[in-house]
């Protein structure tokens, strides 16, 4: 690594970026209002006036007979303090990234993480379309779909996840409430029923894969309100073609502080349900030997009058996050039974366990 580089990098990686983004939320940063309407591709690319930007995409594939998981998530965040200042070297925003194979032949998460600040060609987040790089990994979309690149010492992966549903705009069209009280929200939309292709490399032998993939991008710069220590998270890919994105934001003693799901059927029909139509029942639990944060990491979610059980792929996938976004949580490829059938495929996502987010 050369000196420059060094600088670069070194800067982005003295603190966690919620540390790192920690000011007054009065100042300058963009707020996120109802009636937006979202335009495509611009909103595929990035939005610098806010404080905090993500994308990030999961997914279930197959090597053969092997299940493997993949996740991939870029975040960019702004730092106003540094607006005025003319260096180069100004930290105005960061980029950071982290990605992860779920094997379960290894039985852990295999995982990476990078975070640098925005410039000098290095790492950077167009603002016009997706076209995101940080070092060597990269995520771009074009009319084939999104391009997915990631290298690490244990891993690696080059995918292209298909679009083949049009974006699904969460909460009301795409203003997605956070907290009972609004002003704590994103804009936000997902696109489930991805179609992967590529390949991947586990400890330098690489396969051929194919499966299913979910991408979500939200921005905001008021996301979690005071009372919440974290959220749980899903997106499912139904097997009919349908999918299933539910959340609740959850406080101290593990109640919803918020919550919110949207379900698109097989026929493109969408349903939207609020914090009374949703919930989500812990079933089993597993202690982290390495945080030893508790995490339900099956659960049962309660969605209008239905009610889908969601397994892990198995029980060790929590990220060690401390070098990049801050923190550990649990991020999890599952298996979606309802009824006792199998129905689809996803991604669980168990945050503020170890410790409280500040976000």
């Amino acid at each position: 690594m050369d000196r420059r580089r060094r600088l670069i990098v070194g800067a982005a990686c003295a603190a966690p970026w919620w540390a790192l983004a920690q000011v007054d939320r009065s100042g300058p940063y963009a707020t996120v209002l109802p009636g937006r309407v979202l335009q495509f591709p611009r909103d595929f690319g990035a939005h610098p006036a806010f404080r905090v930007e993500w994308w990030y995409a999961t997914g279930c594939l197959q090597a053969g007979t092997r299940e493997l998981g993949f996740q991939i998530t870029f975040f960019q965040v702004r730092q106003a303090e540094f607006d005025a200042n003319p260096s180069a070297f100004a930290p105005r925003h960061l980029l950071l990234a982290h990605a992860a194979v779920a094997d379960p032949a290894v039985g852990h998460l295999l995982h990476a993480q990078k975070s640098a600040r925005a410039g000098f060609g290095l790492a950077f987040a167009d603002t016009a379309d997706c076209a995101l790089r940080l070092d060597d990994w990269g995520m771009r979309r074009d009319e084939a779909g999104y391009h997915l690149t990631v290298a690490a010492a244990d891993f690696s992966y080059a995918l292209l996840l298909k679009p083949e549903q049009p974006a699904l705009l969460q909460g009301r069209a795409g203003f997605s409430q956070k907290a009972p009280d609004p002003a704590h929200a994103s804009y936000y939309y997902s696109l489930p029923q991805l179609a992967v292709s590529g390949r991947v490399e586990l400890r330098r032998t690489a396969a051929a894969v194919r499966g299913l993939a979910w991408m979500d991008h939200e921005w905001s710069s008021a996301y979690m309100p005071p009372a919440a220590v974290g959220w749980d998270w899903t997106g499912i890919n139904l097997h009919d073609g349908g999918a299933l994105m539910a959340f609740r934001m959850r406080d101290a003693a593990g109640q919803a502080v918020w919550a919110a799901a949207s379900w698109r059927g097989a026929d493109g029909k969408i349903e939207q349900y609020g914090p009374d139509a949703l919930r989500f029942e812990p079933q089993r639990r597993w202690t982290s030997p390495l945080s030893g944060a508790d995490y339900p990491v099956a659960i049962k979610v309660h969605v209008g009058t239905r009610v889908l059980a969601l397994l892990p792929l198995f029980d060790n996938q929590e990220m060690d996050a401390g070098a990049s976004v801050g923190g550990y949580y649990w991020e999890g490829a599952v298996r979606v039974l309802e009824g006792g059938r199998e129905t689809g495929r996803g991604y669980l996502e168990l945050t503020g366990y170890a410790e409280r987010l500040r976000m």
